[in-house]
């Protein structure tokens, strides 16, 4: 057996076993721009009008002509999206699983899947629980995206469950962004209803990773531009705007338990 032969049939043996266990499966997902959770509250806090204006805001940006020019600026043009509803502890639930939007129909496709969900309210405002669910999505999604996030809209601070920065930082962690919308619509009184400065709590408490921004709203008639703002700003990998304050070496401006302290005890979920 000569030397030329020997070598050719080890590189066939080779092929033919395929190859090794570290790199199987590698290239098995499909490359996007992003890979993107809605993060959407639904707490008791936020009534039936602010529940359908926030949806509507959603299902019209996705129809919108400004996000599918946001698409079309990525590298790939196309980008990965879950819709994730949450209020309290163990309580989250994906309205739209992942699915890729690329083009004009996948975009009104995913729309009309959110258009027909039924709305729903439920008691609690779990953000670090939230943020713990929708940072479990992304494993296993078929998708490899060059960048990662969760955008996390709510009217009021983490009540109950997990403390929201441990939470926030464990996902940062893991390479993904949280982006934030606070719903600032009415003064409301903290842990039960909204705080008056929320925005503060969303960008030392919520938000954080490389880019990080918050996008706080104060009008209901502000509610759907700011979301497809947000959806553009998110998809186009606009440059950052805002980095929580706890990335920064400085110390929240805020509490970030203010939630917690503030319900009743017997409120509490145990």
């Amino acid at each position: 057996m000569t030397a030329r032969w020997r070598l050719g049939l080890a590189l066939f043996l080779l092929a033919a076993a395929g190859p090794p266990a570290s790199a199987q499966g590698r290239g098995q997902d499909r490359p996007v721009d992003l890979e993107l959770v809605l993060a959407v509250d639904v707490s008791w806090s936020m009534d039936e009008e602010e529940q359908r204006l926030q949806r509507e805001g959603y299902v019209e940006a996705l129809r919108s002509e400004e996000i599918l020019s946001a698409l079309r600026s990525g590298a790939y043009g196309r980008v990965g999206l879950a819709y994730v509803e949450w209020a309290g502890v163990a309580d989250q639930r994906v309205v739209v699983p992942w699915g890729i939007v690329e083009d004009r129909g996948s975009l009104d496709a995913f729309a009309a899947r959110l258009e027909a969900a039924p709305l729903r309210r439920s008691a609690f405002t779990a953000i670090g629980d939230s943020l713990a669910f929708t940072a479990g999505l992304f494993a296993g999604n078929g998708m490899e995206g060059a960048r990662r996030a969760v955008d996390v809209s709510g009217d009021g601070p983490n009540n109950v469950g997990p403390p929201v920065v441990p939470a926030r930082d464990a996902v940062v962690a893991e390479g993904i962004v949280v982006n934030g919308l606070p719903l600032m619509l009415r003064p409301g009184s903290p842990g039960v209803g909204t705080m008056p400065n929320l925005d503060v709590y969303y960008e030392d408490c919520v938000i954080g990773g490389p880019g990080a921004f918050s996008l706080p709203v104060r009008e209901r008639s502000e509610i759907k531009a700011a979301i497809q703002r947000k959806l553009v700003t998110e998809i186009a990998g606009v440059p950052p705007r805002a980095v929580p304050a706890a990335f920064a070496g400085n110390a929240p401006r805020i509490d970030c338990q203010i939630g917690v302290k503030a319900m009743p005890s017997w409120m509490i979920d145990p």
